[in-house]
């Protein structure tokens, strides 16, 4: 995982003004091991930075998702991020709902999916979503 001081590190290579408020949220992203909706780190900036706006967090989730720090995932109640897994080749996760714990999954499914011929993939993303084993599932 990187630290904190490997995502300011990262942003500054790249040119991006490296403020209080993305040392904070590089911070909290590197001591976090689950993932944040941007209402979460709104709420969390917020406490430490008076007239905040909810537009500037997302943009700075944006562009952190951009340098490759941040990972973006779709749950039901919406988008949430959370820091960059650690594997370097291409990979999915199987992603526990209860305690947010990613597990890789070693095999890519488009590797078994033919795209039709009109169709030119660029990029593609695929999540399962369950319960690990230290979870119990809540009863439908």
């Amino acid at each position: 995982m990187l630290t904190a001081d490997e995502i300011i590190q990262k942003m500054s290579g790249q040119g991006l003004r490296v403020t209080d408020q993305r040392k904070t949220l590089a911070r909290l992203f590197a001591d976090t091991s689950g993932y944040l909706a941007p209402k979460d780190v709104y709420d969390y900036l917020g406490q430490y930075y008076s007239g905040l706006s909810f537009d500037t967090v997302y943009r700075n989730l944006r562009v952190m998702e951009e340098l490759g720090v941040l990972e973006q995932v779709m749950f039901e109640e919406g988008v949430k991020f959370k820091l960059h897994c650690h594997e370097h080749h291409h990979h999915h996760h199987m992603i526990c709902l209860q305690c947010g714990k990613t597990y890789p999954i070693t095999f890519c499914p488009m590797d078994m999916t033919e795209a039709p011929d009109q169709f030119q993939v660029i990029k593609h993303k695929f999540e399962v979503f369950g319960y690990c084993k230290d979870c119990p599932q809540e009863e439908a």
